[in-house]
This record gives structure tokens, C-alpha cells and sequence, in this order.
């Protein structure tokens, strides 16, 4: 989920991907592969800042100066409307990355070359992950990192108001009491954007979803949904829950960082993000509280796609191949946060990163995205009702999302 702080996690690549990016972008066979022996290759990445961007050009790099290829790698400043122009118009980068959320909607549409049956050690992939990345019966492309959510809280203002280690959440009621005491004329309890990229967490704590497992049927208006949803309206009420922008901020790390939340509900991108940022602000994860069902957090993710319309596959693959080994990927890690998408990878992630235990928990248990072509904009208007939860009906909020997701699985996209 690096593009959540670039802020474009919720942009639909224009018309093109609620199109489903047309069919008429090229097929496997019909990008003509240049075979000679140096390539010039085209990147493009949603990058979460200046340490990415930097590990990706070195990792690049290096792959290059190892084949005698050259490559290029761009950090889109709008990632999924400069792809789905690039796309559109014909001439898309050679590999770029494509978030697991709008995944389905450029396999749909023909977009993607699928290469993921090439890996030949493809199963150490995170068998969820793979799932986001299939379509068709196809491992359609390598997932090149991890996220999950967790509770992040500021220490010091935990200790200031006589909270300790033992009071951290366990439970709703928990959450709720924290981030009453915690609140005041300046500090917000908890701050979390008004996304259901970050309040879904609460729909699998609740015991429901927007779908069934098999992603075909939508459970939107579950009683189990609307008990979440007005959970979250009741601490809007009270005023212990607040988006970023009521605190002037623009996501859920930087109101942590910025010291006007003393919580926040962040993906494991919140990492780099405050030792970048904000180094001197101490916070510590934490597991997200249980729900009335149990665990629940969101898993997210970023594929390597490869263009069908390039004409580089073989050397793109070989690229991807090397961005993609654990060793690499533990590097990635390092640099800007992010968890491994490989099994045998996340294993030494957690014996190198015990501060981040509660990410890499919560991957054995995670829920993953909506990866149903054409459901990006059912999601965009339930972000947009989300954002008015506070004064809202829950129950409206989610017979809305089910009568559109229904009209997507129908055909009516």
C-alpha cells in the first residue's frame, strides 16, 4: 500500500479502468519480443517517498549492470492515471506497479502479461497474495511486498495520561475508553482515515465483509457490518474518533506524527513514514482490538506488473525475477518499511523487525482486498459515504454498497 500516502489509493485510472481498460491493449502473442541482448527497460512506480524510490533505482540498477540492460525508473506522481494514460494511448512502461485493489480491472482488460507461472519458486509467494494476483486460473504477476494494519499509539502521551502496557486495547470497549482519556482541546484519541482501506478492519472484527470468500456474492448489508459501522458512528459522536482532515492532516501517520492523534490505524508504509518524518515522536504497535467475532485486520499489496505491449518480456521477467528474491526483498524492507511477500522472506523479517511484530502477526490472518473488475468505483462511493459515517445511517451507507456491488457482479459495470 505504498501509494496511500502519495494519495492516490483511491483513484480509478480515469474511465480507463472503470472500463476495464479495454480489451484491445495487446494479447501475450501479439507484443513482438526483442530478442538482442541489451534492452532498455521503462519503470514505473507509486512511490511512498524518497527511500523507495532510491531502493528501486539501486536494486535496478544492479540487475542491470549484472545483463548489460539498461533501466529507467519513474515515480509517477498519480500512478494509476498516468498508467491508465500510458496504457490507454498504447505505449505503457515496460513493468510498473499495480496495487491489488485495481488488479482485476487491468487483467480484465488485457493489459497484463502473465508471467507468474515463470517463477519457478512461485509457492513461497504468500498463498493470499497469489490469490490477489490470479485471474483467469492464472498467477498473473509476482506481489512485491506486504502490508497489514495495526494500532499505532504515542508513548508519550500513553505514559503522561497513567496508561501502561497492560492498558493497551484488547477489545472495542478497550479501544473506546483509550481514546476517551486520551482526548483533548488539542489531541484527538484516534485518528484513522475515513477509508475502507483502514475502517474495513472493523467489518472482520464485527464477523463480516463486503463478500463472501469466493468473491461472488456481496455480504455488504450483514447485521455483523452495521454493528461495525455503528460502532465507529458512535465515536465519531463523541468526538474520539476524527478523520485526518478534521485534525488538519492528510493521513492517519502524519496526525501521530504531527502529535495531534495519540492513536492512529496505519498499515506497516507508517514505518518509514516516521522515522523519515517525524524521528523524534516515540509510538509503539500494536495488534488492532478484537471484535465482537475476534481478530481482524486488511492485508494490501503491489504487484510487478509486466505490459502485455511491451516488447521486452523475457528481459522483463528477468528484472522482476531479481526485485523479487528474498534477499532483495528483505533489502526493500529495510529501506522503506514494507513486509516481505514471501513466506521463507517474512520469517527472517520478523527476527530482524520484533518492533513491527504486530504487521507481520496479522499477515497469517489478514483480509485482502475486493479484486472483482469494475468494484474499484462501488469502493470509491463507500469511501465517500464512509466520510460522512458521523451523521449518516449505517444501514443506508451499506444497502447502498450492496445494491452496487451487486449491479458489478451482474454485469452492470
Amino acid at each position: 500500500m505504498t501509494v496511500r500516502r502519495a494519495a492516490t489509493a483511491t483513484a480509478v485510472c480515469g474511465a480507463f479502468l472503470l472500463t476495464g481498460c479495454s480489451s484491445n491493449f495487446g494479447s501475450n502473442s501479439s507484443a513482438e519480443q526483442d530478442t538482442k541482448s541489451k534492452q532498455s527497460l521503462n519503470v514505473m512506480i507509486g512511490s511512498s517517498g524518497d527511500a523507495e524510490t532510491k531502493a528501486v533505482r539501486t536494486a535496478a540498477a544492479a540487475w542491470a549492470k549484472k545483463t548489460g540492460n539498461t533501466v529507467t525508473v519513474v515515480p509517477a506522481q498519480n500512478l494509476d492515471q498516468q498508467l491508465g494514460q500510458a496504457l490507454a494511448g498504447g505505449k505503457p512502461p515496460d513493468v510498473f506497479y499495480v496495487g491489488s485493489s485495481v488488479f482485476a480491472n487491468y487483467a480484465k482488460g488485457n493489459s497484463l502479461y502473465a508471467y507468474g507461472d515463470q517463477l519457478a519458486d512461485k509457492d513461497d509467494f504468500s498463498a493470499s497474495l497469489r490469490k490477489s494476483f490470479s485471474y483467469g486460473g492464472k498467477f498473473m504477476c509476482a506481489p512485491k511486498d506486504s502490508s497489514t494494519l495495526a494500532l499505532a499509539v504515542n508513548t508519550t502521551m500513553w505514559k503522561n495520561t497513567g496508561l501502561t502496557e497492560a492498558d493497551y486495547p484488547k477489545t472495542w470497549e478497550d479501544l473506546e475508553k483509550t481514546a476517551r482519556r486520551l482526548t483533548t482541546k488539542k489531541v484527538t484519541g484516534l485518528v484513522v482515515d475515513g477509508s475502507y482501506n483502514e475502517l474495513g478492519g472493523f467489518l472482520k472484527q464485527s464477523g463480516g465483509w463486503i463478500t463472501d470468500a469466493g468473491q461472488t456474492k456481496v455480504t455488504a448489508d450483514s447485521a455483523a457490518n452495521v454493528k461495525a459501522l455503528t460502532y465507529l458512528k458512535k465515536l465519531l459522536g463523541e468526538g474520539v474518533l476524527k478523520y485526518p482532515k478534521q485534525v488538519d492532516t492528510g493521513w492517519g501517520g502524519e496526525a501521530l506524527g504531527t502529535q495531534k492523534a495519540a492513536m492512529t490505524i496505519e498499515g506497516n508504509w507508517l514505518t518509514g513514514a516516521m522515522k523519515t518524518d517525524y524521528p523524534s515522536v516515540g509510538y509503539k504497535v500494536v495488534a488492532l482490538p478484537e471484535g465482537p467475532s475476534g481478530k481482524g485486520t486488511l492485508s494490501f499489496s503491489t504487484c510487478w506488473g509486466i505490459a502485455n505491449k511491451s516488447s521486452h518480456h523475457a528481459a522483463a521477467v528477468s528484472l522482476v525475477k531479481a526485485l523479487t528474491t528474498a534477499e532483495q526483498q528483505l533489502s526493500f524492507a529495510d529501506a522503506f518499511g514494507v513486509m516481505p511477500s514471501r513466506d521463507s522472506a517474512l520469517a527472517t523479517f520478523k527476527e530482524k523487525h520484533p518492533q513491527d511484530k504486530a504487521f507481520s502477526d496479522g499477515a497469517a490472518y489478514a483480509q485482502g482486498p475486493v479484486t472483482v473488475p469494475g468494484f474499484t468505483k462501488v469502493l470509491t462511493q463507500f469511501d465517500t459515504d464512509l466520510a460522512g459515517l458521523a451523521t449518516a445511517d449505517p444501514k443506508k451507507i451499506l444497502s447502498d454498497l450492496q445494491t452496487n456491488g451487486e449491479q458489478v457482479l451482474k454485469g452492470g459495470n
